[in-house]
């Protein structure tokens, strides 16, 4: 999901009346905005894009264009790759997370379970074995393991070995590139383009660390009065909606996936997520407050334009259907928002970060 696409995940708004303090404060019903110009933020600096990161963007290119060989002639050795299905037992058991179907692995990597002092690895078990072949491994989980409750613990695994294949890289040629490339019709233009490239997104992460650091800036400087009706409770909704997708994508419950994988207990989370949803209608409030101060909805004109690029960054052909998706008052909301950050970050004073 691209950015832009989050942004109108985390969106909610109400319109409200602006009013300016005699202070030079603003202010309405729900919020008050202390400051808003001239909010100092951390210096953010794009690094340099090395020769060694556009070589390991280039090899990433090459790999992904890597020509696909299935192998039926031999077992699997070190070096292959292997689509499998495999179900993991823990006394008897299946446990929550130790299944996959259809799953491709590079025997060797060292993506799976390593071998310990008692028992060999995952990866090492499989080779020997032809496609077609069903059987059963036992490992030993490392003791520093992500999820504590596997920390050395011992697992059997039932493996159904679907293929055997090889990976074979193609060289970086005037060819490939001229095939691969709408920009470039050399490897040294290609290196070029891919520098680009990196430069562009280091520069998108410079302006994303800015965007993050005026919100909190905002937020030290607005103070709510109170929030609009049914706000917090639309925002607390669409968090727990996130968690439970991420949760059914380990294929467990969200009461497990926040035990589990985000090692806090319910009431935590509750909280805060319940601080979050708060911070959120807070700053969309102060937003809409500034937008009507300074005059920053965008027209027609900027609201198609905007959706339009969203749609892109999203990978959807449709732009009616992607704002239909989201609803077309988050998706002016979220353009609101980013037309509003991009005001901020142009009037802010970057200070160097001391690091208190």
């Amino acid at each position: 999901m691209g950015k832009k696409t989050a942004g109108i995940l985390a969106s909610v708004a109400l319109s409200a009346a602006v009013l300016a303090g005699c202070s030079g404060e603003l202010s309405n019903e729900y919020v008050t905005v202390e400051q808003y110009k001239g909010l100092e933020v951390p210096q953010a600096v794009s690094a340099e894009v090395t020769d060694e990161q556009v070589e390991q963007a280039v090899q990433g290119s090459l790999s992904a264009a890597a020509v696909r060989e299935t192998v039926t002639d031999r077992p699997a050795q070190d070096g292959d790759w292997v689509n499998i299905d495999y179900t993991g037992y823990i006394d008897g058991e299946a446990f929550n997370g130790g299944s996959a179907s259809g799953t491709d692995l590079e025997l060797g990597s060292g993506s799976f379970i390593g071998a310990t002092d008692d028992y060999a690895g995952f990866e090492e078990q499989i080779v020997g074995h032809k496609a077609g072949d069903e059987f059963d491994i036992t490992v030993q989980f490392p003791e520093a393991y992500q999820d504590p409750n596997l920390s050395g613990v011992v697992a059997d695994f039932h493996i159904v070995l679907n293929e055997i294949f090889t990976q074979t890289v193609p060289e970086l040629t005037d060819e490939w590139v001229a095939e691969n490339s709408e920009g470039s019709s050399t490897v040294e233009e290609y290196r070029e383009e891919v520098r680009s490239l990196l430069e562009e997104s280091n520069e998108e992460s410079v302006n994303a660390e800015l965007e993050s650091s005026i919100q909190d800036a905002l937020l030290a400087k607005s103070e709510m009065k109170e929030y609009p009706e049914g706000s917090v409770n639309e925002q607390v909704q669409m968090a727990n909606e996130y968690y439970t997708s991420m949760a059914s994508m380990y294929g467990v419950g969200l009461s497990e996936f926040i035990t589990t994988y985000l090692q806090t207990t319910q009431e935590q989370f509750d909280s805060r997520i319940e601080e979050a949803a708060r911070k959120t209608v807070q700053l969309n409030e102060a937003i809409k407050l500034i937008a009507e101060k300074e005059n920053l909805e965008p027209t027609e004109k900027e609201y198609e334009e905007a959706a339009a690029q969203y749609a892109e960054d999203a990978g959807a052909e449709d732009v009616d259907a992607f704002v239909e998706q989201y609803g077309e008052d988050a998706v002016r909301e979220t353009i609101l928002r980013d037309k509003v950050l991009e005001y901020l970050v142009e009037n802010c004073i970057q200070v160097e970060d001391s690091g208190e």
